[in-house]
């Protein structure tokens, strides 16, 4: 693949809560210059992001109940509306991992549809945290965010202390009828491929430019 390709396929990620504004412009840069499929960033940089990348064919992409999964349904719906309103094209949010425990798959659910409803018409991506995750819970957890209508799994947001496998890609592969984000500890073009070649079609990463520098033109 060629650094191009590679970038198209890349969330250029900058999600430290203490990123300046400069760090932000800077981010935007980079992904204009690589090509990157988006920049994720915080919610409170989304208006910044957006007017930064405005015109370039780079998206922005923004965080909702990050980094636990832990807020209430109504909570996330609204931030992922006024994500958008801000100029979020996708959003990525975290599951409901105590509801997941508890085996109580409504909630689940009924808690990525509401996202789903306050996103539609932009791609929804939800994290399911998978090192925090059984087999059977993956599975599960990909089943729901397909039934749910998520256009992505993801694997991790990199704040749990685990992040994405191959194995886990490939379990959310099997699950789940769309598409796969393999996110968190992907620093090298050795990982990327590895993620890609399991069946991800979308990856996110801080070290994209480190990784595009692996490939030789």
């Amino acid at each position: 693949m060629t650094k191009r390709e590679v970038a198209g396929k890349i969330d250029h990620t900058l999600l430290n809560p203490k990123a300046t504004a400069k760090e932000i412009e800077a981010l935007c840069q980079e992904a204009k210059e690589a090509g990157f499929a988006t920049v994720c960033v915080q919610p409170s940089r989304v208006k910044l992001a957006s007017q930064l990348l405005k015109g370039s064919g780079v998206g922005v992409t923004t965080v909702v109940g990050f980094p636990h999964g832990a807020t209430s349904t109504e909570a996330k719906a609204f931030e992922a509306a006024q994500a958008i309103r801000d100029g979020a094209d996708e959003i990525d949010m975290v599951i409901n991992l105590g509801a997941l425990k508890d085996g109580d798959t409504e909630t689940v659910r009924s808690d990525i549809r509401a996202v789903r409803e306050a996103s539609r018409g932009h791609i929804l991506k939800v994290i399911l945290e998978t090192s925090e995750l059984s087999e059977e819970e993956i599975f599960t957890a990909s089943r729901l965010s397909d039934e749910a209508g998520s256009d992505f799994v993801k694997t991790s947001t990199g704040y749990a202390g685990g992040g994405a496998t191959v194995e886990a890609v490939e379990m959310m592969k099997r699950a789940f009828s769309k598409d796969i984000k393999a996110s968190g500890g992907i620093r090298t073009l050795s990982d990327a491929k590895k993620m890609l070649d399991a069946g991800a079609t979308r990856l996110g990463a801080s070290a994209g430019m480190a990784i595009l520098k692996e490939i030789e033109e």
